[in-house]
């Protein structure tokens, strides 16, 4: 479990990074009126949805792996809904994650599905915003810095 955890929250940061960048790089785009790029616009913006679907199947992982997930069975739902560790790691964090890497992916198929610069940009700028805004929000910062 050491080396998941190690390496998911390691991977978080390169996640985070590149989701800045292409949310960045979507705003300037969609503002400047500038062509979408295939061979930069669009491999930032996949890197960042790679990025984070590798951090979603390690916090999969981690979810089962982890010693927490024993919290369940030992405090039962209703115990875990009380404590607020225990709801953040095992309910809050997972559920909001999902939903940001939902959205995220719900950006890059929209933004395919558009044929003007200024609409590519704005799809990406707008789910991928979302997505990071909920990321952000739902990160143990006391667990992982």
């Amino acid at each position: 479990m050491g080396i998941i955890q190690t390496l998911h929250s390691y991977w978080a940061y390169l996640t985070l990074i590149m989701l800045i960048i292409a949310v960045i790089n979507a705003i300037v785009g969609y503002f400047s009126s500038k062509p979408f790029i295939i061979g930069k616009d669009l491999r930032i913006s996949l890197f960042a949805l790679i990025f984070t679907h590798i951090q979603l199947l390690l916090g999969i992982i981690l979810y089962f792996v982890s010693d927490r997930f024993s919290l369940w069975s030992e405090l039962g739902p209703g115990g875990v809904m009380k404590n607020d560790l225990a709801r953040l790691l095992l309910v809050e964090h997972p559920f909001t994650n999902i939903l940001a890497i939902i959205l995220i992916t719900i950006g890059w198929s929209k933004h395919k599905k558009v044929e003007s610069a200024k609409g590519k940009f704005g799809k990406i700028a707008f789910f991928y915003t979302l997505g990071l805004i909920l990321l952000l929000s739902r990160i143990p910062w006391s667990q992982w810095m």
